[in-house]
C-alpha cells in the first residue's frame, strides 16, 4: 500500500499497532505477533528461465537440503529432489530465508512426504530465487483449484489474509461486519520471530537499525565500481592510439575513439554475474562538437537477446558526464550502449570514460550473509549474536519501518501550521534512516518553508588581526569585541545592514554575507565569507585543547582533562553563560548551515546533540561523552557496600556536584554542610544526575529556538542527531582516501612527479593536517567539497616553493618539488602558518 492512500481505520489501526511495538522494541519485549505472521501454508509456482535450455521442459526438479544449502561457491549434497510437473504448484510453509545464495522457502515433513515419499527428513528447503545466476523462480500463488473452491463457498471476492501487512489491518483496525478469516500461521517460525536472545535491549535494536542503514543502497553508491563489476569491454572499432582500455583508466587526457560510418558504432560491457546497475554515465570529450554524441540507446539482456532500455537525447549544452541508464531492478549480463547519431553530424565518438555505480544483487536484499563478523567490528552491540538472530530481528525492523512510512504523513505536519503527533514515536526516531520517504519528507520541508535570496549581500569589516590578539589572550578582552564572531553578529545587527537575516534561503545560495578583512588583500566571492565560518568555529569549540576558549559560549568537556575517554575533544554550552540571544544566534547560524552546503564545525557531544534533535538522552552512554570518570564513580558508589562507602568517602561527601564550567553547587538547601548517608546514596545519585544533565539546559535551548527560527520542526523530527551533526558539521574524519576522490588534477601528464610527490606527502598526514590543508584550499575543514590542482604557472622552473591556493575557486597550485619529503614538509607549514586566501588579490593594488 502507498503511503497515504490507506483508509482511514487503517490508518489508526497502525499507528495503534505502532505505538504497541515502540514499547515492545523500548522494553526489550517480545514483538506483536502480527508484525511476526508467517503464513502456515503457500503455494509457489514455478517461473521457468526463458532464456534457459530446457524452459520449455514438462517438468521441473527441484534440490531439497536440510537447511538452508550453500552461499555461493559452497559445496554441500542436496538430500532429495522433488519433481513438479508444467503448470502445477509447490505445496510449502510461509517460512523464508534469505542468505548469499538466494532466497529459500522450507517444506515441512508432511509436504516433503508427499512430493518424495522420504521419510528421513524432518523439514526440507528449497531454493526459491538464485541471487546473480538467472534460472527458475518459485512464486508464491494460489492453486486454481483452491481458488475455484473459495469462489464457490465465500463468493467471487473473497480473499483470505495471507500477509503480515493483512494481519495487521485485521487485527488492530475496527470494523463493520464479519471479520475476513486468516490463514493459520506457523506457529513455529512466529515464535522464532518473537524470541528474543538473553541480553537483547533496545540499543541493539537501534544499532542493528544503523547497521542496516550503513549497509543500504543509499550508503553503498559512492563508490565507482566500474572496474570492479564489468568483467570486459567490447567496442565497434578504435584507433590506434585511443583504444578501449581508455574507457576505465579514470585518466582525463586519454580517450576512445570510433572508426567507421556513423550509427555503426558501440561499446559493450559485459557484466560479472550478479551485478545490478544503478547508474551507467558517459564521460564526453567536449574538445570538439563533432565527436560528441548527440543520441544514444542502451540495449540490455543476454547477447542473443538484447532488449531495448532505454533512448537518451544529450543536451546540446552538455559536455561533461551524462547517465544513460539509472535503477535497474535485475542482473544484465551484458549492457550495449548505440551511438545513433553525433552532434555537427559528427561521424565517430570519442569518450573519456565509463562510470558505474552498481551493485552486487545479494547486496540490496536483506541476508544473513550480511552478518559477517568482519563486518560487525564498528558495531560492537552486535558482535557475538548469532547470524540467525540478527538477520530475523532485521526483517522485523524492516516490516515496521514498512509500516511506520505507510503513515509518516499523519505523524509528521508537512507545514509549519499543522501539529504532528510523532512525539509518541519519537523513541523509533533511529529507525526513521532506514525510511526511504523520510528523505523526502525532508527535502519538502525545508524547500516549502524557503525564502528569496536577499538582492544584496551584506558588506562586514572584520579586523583579524585583532582577533587573532583576542585569541591569544582572551582575559585582556572579557567582553570578546575583537572576536571574529562578535564582529560578524554586530555587523549584522547595524544600522547598515537594514535587512535582517532569516537564514532560509535557497539550496543553491551559497554566500550569506560578504566580508572585507582589514589590512589583507581579499576580493570575497565566497572564500572570504567561508573562511570567517571556520574562524567562528573555531572561536567558538578550538580544535586545539591547547589554547584557551575565547568566547564564553561553550567550555571544555571533563573529558578533555583525562586520557581515558575517547571523546576527548568535546565542548558543552556553558552553564554560566546567560547571553541567550548569542546563543539563538548560534542556533540560527547552525540552521542555515543544515539548510545549505556550508558547514559550521562544533566539537559537541552526544548529550547536546541529541538534546538539539528532540531525542532522549541516557545518563550512562550519553553523559559518558561529558564526563565518562564522574559515571564510573557514580557506578561504584551505587553498587558498594557500607564498609567501602565509609573507607571510601566518610563523611566528607556532600550534596554538591561541580559543574562543567566549574562551579560548585549545592543539590539540596545548605548541600555543602549535609553529608550524603550510606542509605540515601541513589538519592545523591539521581540529584548528581539530573544537575548534571540539566546543566546547560537554558543554554541549549535558546540554540534550540534558533535553530527552529531557520528549520521546520518537521525535519528535527525527522532527522536523527548523527544526520544532524552531519548536516551541520560535516564528516569529522578525514583519510587520504576521501580526500583523492575530491580532487581533480588538471594540465599533468601520467607520469608527472609533481602529482605521484604530491600524494606521497598526503599519505604521511594525520586527519588533522588533512583538515588543515583542506581549510588552506577551500576556507573549510571537513568533506565534501571539490578541489582542483593546476601546475604552479608563475614560476615554472623553479623547484621547492612554497605552494598556494585560491578558497573562492578552490584551486591548489602544486610547484614542483625535489622529492616527496621536501614537497611533504612545505605542504605542511603552509597550512599551518600561511594566510589561506591571500592568493586571491594583492593588497596593494588599491
Amino acid at each position: 500500500m502507498r503511503a497515504g492512500g490507506e483508509a482511514p481505520h487503517q490508518v489508526l489501526g497502525r499507528l495503534r499497532f505502532l505505538l504497541q511495538c515502540s514499547e515492545c522494541f523500548r522494553r526489550a519485549q517480545a514483538l506483536p505477533a502480527a508484525l511476526c505472521y508467517v503464513p502456515r501454508e503457500v503455494q509457489y509456482k514455478i517461473c521457468k528461465d526463458p532464456s534457459a535450455a530446457a524452459a520449455a521442459a514438462a517438468r521441473s526438479l527441484l534440490s531439497v537440503w536440510d537447511s538452508p544449502g550453500p552461499a555461493r561457491g559452497g559445496k554441500r549434497a542436496a538430500r532429495a529432489t522433488i519433481e513438479v510437473r508444467k503448470g502445477g504448484c509447490l505445496r510449502a510453509t510461509g517460512e523464508e530465508y534469505c542468505n548469499g545464495a538466494g532466497l529459500w522457502v522450507k517444506l515441512s515433513k508432511e509436504q516433503l512426504e508427499e512430493y518424495t515419499g522420504t521419510h528421513g527428513l524432518a523439514e526440507g528447503w528449497v531454493l526459491a530465487q538464485r541471487f546473480g545466476e538467472g534460472g527458475d523462480k518459485l512464486v508464491p500463488v494460489d492453486s486454481v483449484q483452491r481458488i475455484q473452491c473459495q469462489h464457490q463457498t465465500l463468493g467471487v471476492d473473497y480473499r483470505p489474509a495471507v500477509s503480515w501487512e493483512q494481519v495487521v489491518d485485521l487485527t488492530y483496525s475496527m470494523r463493520l461486519g464479519e471479520m475476513p478469516r486468516l490463514i493459520e500461521q506457523d506457529e513455529a517460525a512466529v515464535q522464532k520471530f518473537r524470541s528474543l536472545p538473553p541480553g537483547w535491549s533496545y540499543e541493539r535494536d537501534m544499532e542493528l537499525g544503523r547497521f542496516l542503514y550503513d549497509h543500504s543502497e543509499k550508503k553503498l553508491q559512492h563508490a565507482d565500481c566500474t572496474k570492479e563489476h564489468i568483467n570486459s569491454i567490447e567496442v565497434s572499432s578504435q584507433t590506434e592510439d585511443c583504444v578501449a582500455a581508455h574507457l576505465t583508466d579514470n585518466l582525463t587526457y586519454t580517450f576512445w575513439e570510433s572508426s567507421g560510418p556513423p550509427g555503426q558504432h558501440w561499446v559493450r560491457l559485459n557484466m560479472k554475474k550478479g551485478v545490478i546497475v544503478k547508474r551507467l554515465w558517459l564521460m564526453l570529450d567536449g574538445q570538439s562538437s563533432s565527436y560528441v554524441p548527440r543520441r544514444v540507446a542502451v540495449y540490455g539482456g543476454t547477447l542473443s537477446r538484447l532488449e531495448h532500455l532505454r533512448t537518451v537525447l544529450i543536451n546540446e549544452n552538455s559536455y561533461q558526464n551524462v547517465c544513460v541508464l539509472r535503477d535497474m531492478k535485475i542482473h544484465m549480463p551484458v549492457l550495449e550502449i548505440r551511438f545513433l547519431e553525433c552532434r555537427d553530424q559528427g561521424y565517430n565518438v570519442r569518450l573519456q570514460g565509463i562510470k558505474i555505480m552498481s551493485f552486487w544483487e545479494w547486496d540490496l536484499i536483506l541476508n544473513t550473509d550480511m552478518f559477517q563478523p568482519a563486518r560487525l567490528v564498528r558495531y560492537p552491540l552486535l558482535e557475538g549474536v548469532d547470524a540467525d538472530v540478527l538477520y530475523r530481528r532485521a526483517v522485523l525492523i524492516q516490516r515496521f519501518v514498512h509500516l511506520l512510512e505507510s503513515v509518516l504523513c499523519y505523524l509528521i505536519p508537512l507545514s509549519e501550521d499543522s501539529i504532528g503527533t510523532f512525539d509518541a514515536l519519537r523513541s523509533m526516531k533511529p529507525f526513521l534512516v532506514l525510511s526511504k520517504q523520510s528523505e523526502a519528507v525532508i527535502a519538502h520541508c525545508l524547500q516549502s518553508s524557503e525564502s528569496s535570496a536577499p538582492r544584496t549581500l551584506p558588506k562586514l569589516y572584520i579586523n583579524r588581526l585583532l582577533a587573532r590578539e583576542h585569541r591569544a589572550n582572551p582575559a585582556l578582552d572579557p567582553s570578546c569585541r575583537n572576536a571574529v564572531f562578535t564582529q560578524l553578529y554586530e555587523g549584522l545587527r547595524s544600522p547598515k545592514n537594514n535587512q535582517p537575516l532569516d537564514y532560509r534561503w535557497p539550496l543553491t545560495y551559497s554566500q550569506w554575507w560578504e566580508c572585507d578583512f582589514i589590512t589583507e588583500g581579499i576580493i570575497d566571492n565566497g572564500g572570504g565569507f567561508r573562511d570567517s565560518l571556520s574562524d567562528v568555529s573555531e572561536e567558538l569549540c578550538p580544535s586545539s585543547g591547547d589554547v584557551p576558549v575565547p568566547l564564553p559560549f561553550f567550555v571544555r568537556t571533563s573529558n578533555q582533562a583525562n586520557s581515558s575517554s575517547d571523546t576527548r575533544d568535546m565542548y558543552v554550552p556553558n552553564p554560566s553563560c546567560k547571553d541567550f540571544p548569542k546563543y539563538e544566534w548560534i542556533g540560527q547560524l547552525m540552521g542555515a548551515a543544515l539548510r545549505s552546503k556550508e558547514f559550521l564545525i562544533l566539537s559537541l557531544p552526544a548529550l547536546v546533540w541529541k538534546q538539539l534533535a528532540g531525542e532522549e538522552v541516557s545518563w550512562s552512554k550519553d553523559f559518558a561523552t561529558v564526563d565518562s570518570e564522574l559515571v564510573k564513580l557514580l557506578e561504584v558508589l551505587e553498587r558498594v557496600d557500607r564498609e567501602g562507602f565509609e573507607f571510601m568517602f566518610g563523611r566528607e561527601l556532600t550534596y554538591t556536584t561541580v559543574l562543567s564550567d566549574q562551579r560548585m553547587v549545592e543539590l539540596i538547601p545548605n548541600g555543602s554542610n549535609t553529608a550524603v548517608r550510606y542509605e540515601d546514596r541513589k538519592e545523591f545519585i539521581r540529584l548528581v544526575q539530573k544537575a548534571r544533565l540539566e546543566e546547560s539546559k537554558e543554554q541549549i535551548a535558546a540554540i534550540r529556538a534558533g535553530l527552529l527560527r531557520v528549520v521546520p520542526q518537521p525535519v528535527l523530527d525527522l532527522l536523527t542527531w548523527q544526520q544532524m551533526e552531519k548536516r551541520i558539521c560535516g564528516d569529522s574524519e578525514i583519510t587520504v582516501a576521501e580526500l583523492q576522490k575530491f580532487i581533480k588534477f588538471d594540465d599533468f601528464s601520467s607520469d608527472d612527479t609533481r602529482v605521484r610527490y604530491f600524494l606521497e606527502a598526503l599519505n604521511n598526514f594525520t586527519s588533522e593536517d588533512l583538515s588543515r590543508f583542506l581549510k588552506f584550499v577551500t576556507g573549510r575543514s571537513r568533506l565534501p567539497v571539490q578541489i582542483n590542482v593546476y601546475p604552479e604557472r608563475s614560476n615554472l622552473d623553479a623547484f621547492d616553493l612554497m605552494p598556494q591556493a585560491c578558497t573562492c575557486s578552490c584551486t591548489f597550485f602544486l610547484p614542483n618539488y625535489s622529492s616527496a619529503k621536501v614537497c611533504e614538509e612545505l605542504l605542511r607549514y603552509a597550512v599551518y602558518n600561511c594566510m589561506s586566501i591571500d592568493t586571491d588579490k594583492n593588497p596593494w593594488d588599491e
